[in-house]
């Protein structure tokens, strides 16, 4: 049976969903094997594709078929056994359609897997049975968390060599659990196989009746890949201008994220002019939305000197735009990084010159340590500092992984020479600062809205916020505290919290250890989950603002654009914040909760500060210098502030 026997007609294989996912592990722990038996299973190989590797079985001399021959498709990897190049597969089952990338195990070949991974929505990383968690495991690892792939399943192979014992899965499963919370890592499923046999691959095993969860192929079919995609910002990289007569201007491209309509408004970038969608068209026909991944020609109403490269945007919401980039990239060129030379770097739709100003560091990806270095040799994988001759138009890759990603061509040679990820823009904290006040009230707004639950309406708070306060005779505001790990929030928020309750001021205060062991215990500590917590905070200290209160929040909430769309969420004259400002070292004496300890042995791999990047306030309400002053003292300071603002009435006895 063939691929397109399985489905009903030629529409609804095209209409099903798509999987992109890539597999990596060790030498010989049988990815192409597990490949093979996934293909030759789900019945999805042709009658020549078998009678070829039947053929080359036999020559090889092997007892039965080499299942892992679907795949290993260089001479060199048949030969050798082993896969050396990208191997791409594609399959379908009556659920989903699935594109694989099958990519190399050793360590020379890294810069292979950063290319069959750099699109994929799962990763795969088989583990041998016998050998447990290699470096290598570790190593495939962290290139998933790097390149943020969503989904991950740890498939423990050739669980026949071992007797299909729960007692080997169950370890390894502890022992690279454990690794894996060091990682941005979301969601990881472990599923014990035999490629070789088949057990749990397609059809569940007879031998591992301990085994509950599901079999590879279920996984694959209903692992939810919708939510991954960035429906909110709406992103237009114009590949090309169509201008059949004197009487159409369209411009073509693929929405690399977000949903457009007919009438709503678009910027273009450079330019920052703005207009309104005239059509949304493919060759079929006009389109009333078209959204992520959908190639359109759009048509505006304006006349507006828009050309290749550029992109069209959301007023409201645009990406960063800068010449000067911070960026995670993956060294795949024989030559070294030469700082002293310009390269061609690829964006989008966009190409502009490019020089390399600085390497931070190299990553050991064995250790996950970072190491000084002044350049990067194949396969190196380091954080750089890229200055561009033309402005980019960027989202961190964090963010969106279509916006923030891009490739270095050796303008003379032609190769690709590197693939990076944007972390964001090389900034000082005040320029910073000037962007998250830059993001106006109206464009959050039009995010949040993007973000509600369908059928849902806003009814109206029943007791309004101004009788509330009326009646406790004091306004409501949101005191929000951020500062490093040890600066004192926590410790000046109670102290303050204590006064204001005794003066009989309603209070609230949310702090990041109560709402992580309940509201936000999902939540890792990833950048993306950290915007998520603070996302969740902001609503929470919404509710409580409007019930009245004077709400304290103290969070580490280290990127400005997190704290700016919580600024939004109340009136600009009722949000106070509160930098509490200490030097590294200082944080780092006082270590209360033992963070920066434990950051050090590398059993934490983003603290604040240390590992993972603080964006200073720069306009901050009040700052609280606590390394020279009491905590009475800043509490006093914060007590004056909303005296003044009058939110606190003189006469109350603080």
């Amino acid at each position: 049976m063939t691929i397109y026997e399985q489905s009903n007609s030629s529409n609804a294989y095209l209409e099903m969903d798509l999987l992109r996912f890539t597999t990596a592990g060790s030498v010989d722990d049988g990815k192409s094997t597990l490949i093979g038996r996934l293909l030759y299973d789900s019945k999805a190989i042709f009658e020549d594709q078998l009678d070829a590797i039947e053929q080359a079985s036999l020559n090889r001399g092997e007892d039965g078929v080499n299942l892992a021959l679907l795949t290993d498709g260089l001479r060199a990897e048949r030969e050798q056994g082993i896969t050396i190049d990208v191997a791409y597969r594609y399959f379908a089952t009556p659920k989903r359609k699935f594109i694989i990338a099958d990519t190399p195990g050793h360590v020379q070949y890294t810069r292979n897997m950063v290319t069959g991974a750099s699109t994929a929505d799962l990763a795969v990383v088989l583990i041998d049975a016998r050998h447990g968690v290699l470096t290598q495991s570790k190593r495939h690892g962290f290139i998933a968390s790097l390149l943020r792939i969503p989904h991950v399943v740890v498939a423990v192979n050739k669980m026949d060599l071992v007797e299909f014992s729960q007692e080997v899965f169950a370890k390894i499963e502890r022992e690279y659990t454990a690794f894996s919370a060091k990682l941005d890592i979301t969601d990881i499923t472990f599923i014990p196989v035999s490629a070789l046999k088949g057990d749990n691959v397609v059809d569940r095993s007879e031998h591992m009746d301990w085994y509950h969860g599901p079999t590879f192929l279920h996984h694959l079919e209903h692992v939810n890949i919708a939510s991954d995609r960035n429906l909110i910002d709406f992103r237009f990289p114009v590949q090309a201008v169509i201008r059949p007569h004197q009487n159409f201007r369209g411009y073509a491209g693929t929405i690399v994220s977000g949903v457009i309509r007919p009438k709503e408004e678009v910027m273009a970038l450079p330019s920052g002019k703005t207009s309104r969608i005239k059509e949304v068209t493919t060759f079929e026909g006009d389109l009333g939305e078209a959204g992520a991944g959908t190639p359109v020609v759009i048509t505006i109403e304006d006349e507006i000197d828009i050309s290749r490269g550029d992109m069209l945007v959301r007023p409201g919401n645009i990406p960063q735009v800068d010449n000067e980039v911070g960026a995670m990239i993956c060294w795949m060129s024989e030559e070294p990084l030469d700082r002293n030379r310009h390269y061609v770097l690829q964006h989008s739709t966009r190409e502009v010159k490019a020089f390399v100003d600085e390497v931070s560091y190299r990553v050991d990806v064995d250790t996950l340590h970072r190491e000084d270095a002044d350049t990067l040799q194949l396969n190196d994988i380091g954080r750089v500092q890229i200055t561009t001759a033309q402005p980019l138009f960027f989202d961190p890759y964090r963010v969106n992984q279509e916006t923030g990603a891009f490739i270095l061509v050796d303008p003379f040679s032609h190769n690709t020479v590197a693939a990076g990820m944007i972390r964001g823009a090389t900034r000082t904290a005040e320029e910073v600062g000037e962007r998250a006040a830059h993001l106006s009230r109206s464009a959050l707004q039009e995010a949040r809205k993007e973000l509600r639950s369908p059928n849902v309406v806003w009814e109206g708070l029943n007791i309004p916020r101004e009788e509330r306060e009326a009646a406790g005779k004091h306004g409501a505001a949101v005191v929000w505290f951020t500062g490093l790990s040890g600066s004192g929030k926590t410790t000046v928020a109670r102290v303050l919290e204590r006064r204001l309750f005794g003066a009989g001021v309603k209070t609230m205060l949310l702090d990041g250890d109560y709402v992580r062991h309940g509201l936000c215990g999902d939540l890792g500590f990833s950048a993306s989950d950290r915007a998520e917590n603070i996302r969740r905070v902001g609503e929470v200290a919404r509710l409580f603002f409007e019930q009245g209160s004077v709400v304290l929040c103290t969070f580490v909430s280290p990127y400005s654009e997190d704290r700016a769309r919580a600024r939004a969420l109340v009136p600009e004259s009722r949000f106070f914040e509160i930098f509490v400002d200490v030097d590294l070292d200082t944080a780092r004496d006082r270590d209360p909760k033992g963070l920066y300890a434990k950051s050090d042995q590398g059993e934490i791999a983003n603290l604040t500060g240390v590992t993972s990047p603080y964006e200073a306030p720069a306009n901050p309400e009040l700052m609280l210098k606590t390394a020279d002053m009491s905590i009475e003292e800043a509490a006093d300071v914060v007590l004056e502030a909303l005296k003044s603002a009058g939110i606190i009435k003189s006469n109350h006895a603080i």
